[in-house]
């Protein structure tokens, strides 16, 4: 397993991040056994960077994490690294942006008591709020990060111009974005500022959430609370026109001796503003398949190939606050 810093600061990370979006229920049903056994066979395998938050499952995803990874123990503690994120909260049945100081201090309570730690190595606001000021919000992290709370202050799903402006005041330490070879949007502006501005990057969805796993064809059914069954992309021609560049994909690995989901992971991470790449495990097997990609280097040649296989590829997006 291959480790960097996170950016600027001091947190040296496994570049295969374990992801806790799945276990939060918008995936369908958790065998909650099987995800602990997932997120123990990680940290065997050297990944120390996991990544939950409160939205996911509102406490449950960073209960199981917390439970899983006995973050009681002082010495377990120290050997990993914990992300996690605020900034939601529902309010009846809507989901809310809430990027209020007031909505940052009691969430990361809550999240460190489900997470049964007192601190978390990197804070994250989930999504831009457009109500709170950006001001309100860099004092609230800066506050946070004084009091011990957490190390480092983040962010997911900002533009350019939301980190600059949360940014005057308080340092922007890291972004989380989607980036996989079906979603490349952030690689005309965002990846390059923040590899301009020393901003680390933890990208999120690198297998196109699930698709480039190669383990779904124009038959496969997803559970009625899973979001991608009712996305159009995991529908009809756009799906099929998209299984067969996976397809493609499959056999462009399997010459070089890896899976499709392992290439498109090293993809992710062979971008030079990307720092680590976010995989879910639902089970010990699936973190077995995608560890390895931390030690792949595609070369440019690789890349050049990859590039023409993708051509003329759907954009694949993913549920937003809006849509959960």
């Amino acid at each position: 397993m291959r480790y960097t810093k996170l950016g600027e600061t001091d947190l040296e990370v496994s570049r295969v991040c374990f992801g806790t979006w799945q276990t939060g229920g918008d995936w369908g049903a958790v065998e909650e056994r099987e995800a602990t056994a997932a997120a123990r066979r990680a940290l065997e395998l050297g990944v120390n960077f996991f990544d939950t938050a409160q939205g996911y499952g509102w406490g449950e995803s960073e209960r199981l994490l917390g439970k899983s990874l006995e973050l009681g123990s002082a010495a377990r503690r120290e050997e990993v690294v914990i992300a996690t994120k605020g900034g939601l909260r529902i309010d009846g049945e809507d989901l809310l942006r809430d990027s209020s100081r007031k909505w940052l201090r009691k969430g990361i309570e809550q999240s460190l008591r489900a997470l049964g730690t007192d601190y978390v190595d990197l804070y994250q606001v989930h999504w831009p709020d457009g109500n709170t000021p950006f001001e309100e919000t860099g004092a609230a992290l800066a506050e946070l990060v004084d009091e011990g709370k957490a190390r480092y202050a983040g962010v997911s799903n900002f533009s350019v111009e939301e980190m600059d402006e949360l940014g005057r005041t308080r340092k922007v330490d890291s972004l989380q974005p989607p980036y996989h070879l079906f979603r490349r949007d952030v690689e005309d502006e965002v990846l390059p500022h923040c590899r301009e501005h020393g901003i680390g990057v933890l990208v999120y969805g690198p297998l196109a959430h699930g698709l480039l796993t190669g383990k779904f064809d124009t038959d496969t059914e997803f559970d009625s609370d899973d979001w991608r069954g009712q996305s159009s992309v995991f529908q009809g021609e756009e799906l099929e026109g998209n299984l067969q560049i996976v397809k493609e994909l499959g056999r462009y690995a399997e010459q070089r001796g890896n899976s499709v989901g392992q290439l498109a992971i090293a993809w992710t991470l062979a971008n030079p503003a990307v720092d680590v790449a976010i995989v879910g495990a639902r089970r010990p097997d699936h973190i077995e398949g995608t560890a390895p990609a931390a030690d792949i280097d595609l070369s440019s040649d690789d890349l050049r190939d990859v590039e023409e296989i993708v051509e003329g590829a759907v954009p694949v997006g993913g549920p937003s606050p809006e849509s959960a």
